[in-house]
């Protein structure tokens, strides 16, 4: 096979997966939902709200683990399909079960398994088509559309509600992501055994002789687990994941309550974020592809500390949409730049599982952001303290990737990384 047709064949694989997560990331809408559940004649509390949407993140991070195990065994797209079966299911019985129970469980538990195995399976087996030198933007290209979701998905959403109501839109919205799940699932697959991806140009091929190295110290999730550089990429995830989640959730009702939004500036708003989301993963994977992944890192969290330190501020429209952009810039990048680390400092042959398990860092962020963000809303009526932890959790954020370097049998990367 050609090198030209391999990356032809890689870059189906990638465009395929992203089309995967452009299904799956309604979960970054539910602010959209959430708006429903908490007006009349439902009623439901700011932390009841967040219930199924953080059920959903659990298990969505959770499933990562056996989604990509299975990836790493049995290829992707048995994965994928069986996401996409969970999806239409997930989806459909919310249709049936508006109750904070019964939206716990089909959102939460069925709908987040479907996200987690169709997340675990296009990541890696794009990442496997390609060398270490597009290991960011593909990363960002896959992993995009769970954040571009949001550009359509609240709008779509919007319209639906009003045309057919909260629980036809459920359903709508479950078979059409069942069906089209399952199609793109026939377009992704792994390399055949003994692929070598097409090595970097060689104006590169001193930047990435380590990196190219690496691609044979393929540790397995025992190995990994033993080294410090796991906890250390696991609570920096966490803690990026943390802000953006917290946003995320609520972010409709923040527009409506804090910059005095009309409801549809406040639906733009969740729309906006999704477009920056997709901007963050997309370009943060390029510049951590030149700068390196711990330079870009130390940025975004610096970024995360300005903007959370001065969020609560922002009481007007223009500020409001500049600072959720910077947010949702900075929590994209977060979602390209950690497969794409993991893969360099673990190896690629078991990165469905590897990276699995880092990825239950954005779980902990899931539960954590949102049921902070409720509680904070709820017992104080702003958001304000909200704000300030995040802000002081990035603070930490800045200090582990400041010191963070790669396993011993690989630094020669860092080194050859900060010396370009």
């Amino acid at each position: 096979m050609s090198n030209q047709s391999t990356g032809n064949r890689g870059m189906v694989v990638a465009l395929a997966g992203m089309g995967v997560n452009l299904c799956l990331g309604v979960l970054y809408s539910w602010g959209a939902f959430q708006g429903v559940l908490v007006v009349e004649p439902l009623n439901w509390t700011s932390t009841q709200s967040q219930i199924p949407y953080m059920i959903a993140c659990f298990i969505f991070a959770v499933s990562m683990v056996p989604g990509g195990r299975l990836q790493d065994r049995i290829g992707p797209r048995t994965v994928i399909i069986a996401a996409g079966v969970l999806a239409l299911i997930g989806m459909v019985l919310s249709g049936f079960l508006i109750t904070p129970v019964g939206l716990s469980i089909s959102f939460g538990i069925v709908f987040g398994l479907a996200m987690g195995f169709g997340y675990a399976a296009p990541t890696p087996a794009a990442v496997k088509w390609f060398g270490p030198h597009k290991r960011g933007l593909i990363s960002g290209i896959v992993v995009s559309g769970f954040g571009l979701a949001g550009v359509y998905v609240a709008p779509l959403s919007r319209y639906l509600l009003a045309q057919f109501g909260l629980a036809n839109t459920f359903i709508i919205l479950g078979i059409a992501y069942g069906i089209i799940i399952i199609l793109l699932a026939q377009l992704i697959s792994n390399p055949p055994a003994g692929y070598i991806p097409e090595p970097p140009p060689e104006h590169l091929a001193s930047k990435f002789a380590a990196k190219a190295k690496g691609l044979v110290v393929d540790w397995d999730y025992k190995q990994m687990m033993k080294t410090p550089q796991f906890y250390g990429l696991w609570g920096m995830f966490c803690i990026g994941t943390f802000a953006g989640l917290l946003i995320i959730g609520q972010l409709r009702r923040i527009g409506i309550e804090q910059a005095a939004l009309n409801d549809g500036l406040a639906f733009w708003l969740i729309s906006m974020y999704a477009v920056f989301n997709w901007g963050g993963r997309i370009g943060c994977g390029i510049i951590a592809d030149k700068l390196g992944f711990r330079n870009t890192l130390v940025a975004m969290f610096i970024l995360q500390v300005a903007v959370f330190a001065l969020f609560s501020t922002f009481v007007t429209a223009v500020p409001l949409f500049i600072a959720t952009a910077l947010v949702a810039f900075a929590f994209g990048g977060m979602l390209t730049i950690f497969p794409a680390i993991t893969a360099n400092y673990f190896g690629v042959k078991n990165l469905g599982v590897n990276y699995g398990l880092v990825f239950t860092a954005w779980g902990g962020g899931g539960v954590f952001g949102p049921l902070v963000g409720g509680l904070v809303r709820d017992a104080t009526g702003t958001f304000g303290v909200a704000y300030t932890i995040s802000a002081v959790l990035s603070v930490l954020g800045i200090i582990l990737a400041v010191t963070m370097k790669a396993p011993k049998d690989i630094q020669e990367e860092e080194q050859l990384t900060a010396s370009s």
